[in-house]
């Protein structure tokens, strides 16, 4: 008979204890923000070019007699690419070296003819104008031994240029004429190179970055042209299965467009798996600041008030007060606050639609991670 008042009493206790709870303030996360040294970053779109591009033609006239390369593929320096029908050249060839044996022969003649008039001319065996017109044959002679030598140079680059090699390393594209073709000296186009590593990457900024990373350059004491080759960017491309690619900018125009108010950069890329391409589009970073202390929170700990952002703060008593800031870029994970926080505060991270400003909850603290987690 006793047994039933007890039951009841602690059924009555414990439904008192778990309204108690309910009635008790929110559970909500709280942390501070993440306070380190960062440097913000720009992004810019732009595409890859090709450090050199080179269009081959052959020098010299002829029927092209074949092709030596795959379409498409790597070539290196001096690989041969085509061959031009050589039966002209070769003949050209043999022609001067022909009229250097004849040259020769009469450089010679006219050298001992001229020895042996210096000689009589000392006894007065002859007069003074026979030993001037051998003179005159002599130098005539070797005037034209010195053009059968040039003649025979001619003949021996012609027959060098009838096999067309690469002028540099690089890609090349597909053949542009068939074997069998007559081929125009410096004329006809036969195919393209495209060196592709080292790669560049070209963007263009407006005035307002301009000015901003030219009063970055001088802190740096350097000019914007001449610390470029100090700030180290990265570009990543459309496929986001493909890391980031780090590079260093090499190049800035000497003066902003006119017409447009940008200003061409340049950056330069490794590229030896040659995964980039000239004609491909990607998005660069580029320091946008000089390093500093700055304060990162999550996303998730802003919340939107028309057309301010606020974050909730929360006291040792669980009182939580809005606070407006200034979000700046993603860095690491986290958003810059650029106003409003000075790294102290405790800010609510997660359940941050349970913490209404004035109200009372109550915080589970952790602590952040430097790089947030994905």
């Amino acid at each position: 008979m006793t047994i039933r008042p007890v039951l009841a009493a602690f059924t009555l206790s414990l439904a008192a204890t778990l309204a108690a709870a309910q009635d008790g303030p929110p559970p909500v996360t709280v942390a501070s923000p993440v306070v380190k040294t960062i440097v913000e970053d720009d992004e810019f779109v732009g595409r890859f070019e090709a450090r050199a591009e080179v269009i081959v033609r052959s020098r010299v006239s002829g029927y092209l007699e074949e092709i030596h390369f795959t379409e498409g593929a790597r070539v290196e320096e001096g690989q041969l690419l085509f061959s031009i029908d050589q039966r002209q050249f070769q003949t050209a060839l043999r022609q001067a070296q022909a009229q250097i044996d004849v040259a020769q022969a009469s450089f010679d003649f006219a050298q001992e003819q001229l020895e042996r008039a210096e000689a009589l001319i000392e006894n007065g065996t002859i007069p003074q104008s026979l030993v001037d017109e051998r003179r005159e044959a002599y130098l005539s002679a070797q005037g034209a031994r010195e053009q059968a030598r040039a003649a025979l140079e001619l003949a021996e680059l012609d027959m060098e240029y009838s096999r067309i090699t690469a002028p540099m390393s690089g890609r090349i594209d597909q053949t542009l004429v068939d074997p069998g073709n007559l081929v125009g000296a410096n004329d006809t186009r036969l195919t393209s190179i495209v060196s592709s590593d080292p790669i560049y990457f070209v963007f263009d900024i407006n005035e307002r970055y301009f000015l901003a990373y030219a009063r970055d350059a001088r802190v740096r004491g350097a000019s914007l042209q001449e610390g470029a080759g100090q700030l180290e960017v990265k570009v990543s491309l459309s496929d986001a299965s493909v890391e980031p690619i780090s590079g260093y900018l090499d190049f800035s125009e000497n003066r902003l467009d006119a017409d447009t108010g940008t200003m061409r950069v340049r950056a330069v890329l490794e590229n030896a798996d040659d995964i980039l391409t000239p004609g491909l589009f990607g998005r660069v970073n580029v320091p946008g600041s000089l390093p500093y202390e700055g304060i990162l929170i999550p996303d998730a700990a802003i919340v939107a008030d028309q057309n301010r952002r606020l974050v909730m703060s929360v006291d040792d008593e669980g009182n939580v007060t809005p606070i407006p800031i200034r979000p700046g870029p993603t860095i690491d994970g986290y958003r810059v606050v650029r106003e409003g926080l000075d790294g102290s505060e405790t800010i609510v991270v997660e359940g941050i639609i349970r913490a209404r400003p004035g109200s009372v909850v109550t915080p589970e603290r952790i602590e952040l991670p430097l790089i947030a987690e994905n």
